[in-house]
């Protein structure tokens, strides 16, 4: 039988490269102590990268650079997936997204549904607290 380590890590490494994943994401592998345990070993060896409480990635190495952080799209992905929550590109970030737009937008994502003031990655603002209009409806609520 494989330990819980060597299983994350196969999971992980199935996702590849860049992907960020949350304790949520490997539940069905053990106990939330078992899997918080495992990737705090797997983060001090260096494997995974912890980025914040309960969010770490498998990051992606450049011959020059170094370990590289991980796309916004994937660090949303997870906040999603981890603290149930709803977060709308912003406009200019989905203009850009489509290729309507040259626009490289400071902040990407907004029109959180929880309270929590902002979350950063990599001192780069990628989401704020700003309300959505009351005549906005996100598709399929």
């Amino acid at each position: 039988m494989q330990s819980i380590d060597s299983r994350i890590l196969s999971r992980i490494y199935g996702r590849g490269r860049g992907c960020v994943a949350t304790p949520g994401d490997f539940l069905d592998l053990g106990s939330r102590q078992a899997v918080d345990l495992a990737l705090h070993r797997l983060a001090k060896k260096g494997t995974l990268r912890r980025l914040a409480r309960g969010l770490y990635d498998y990051p992606r190495v450049d011959a020059d650079l170094g370990p590289l952080s991980p796309t916004t799209d994937a660090v949303v992905k997870a906040l999603k997936g981890r603290d149930n929550i709803l977060l709308q590109p912003s406009g200019g970030y989905a203009a850009n997204q489509l290729g309507l737009s040259d626009q490289v937008p400071i902040r990407s994502f907004s029109s959180r549904t929880d309270r929590r003031a902002e979350c950063s990655l990599a001192s780069r603002s990628s989401c704020s607290n700003t309300p959505p209009p009351a005549s906005w409806q996100p598709a399929g609520v």
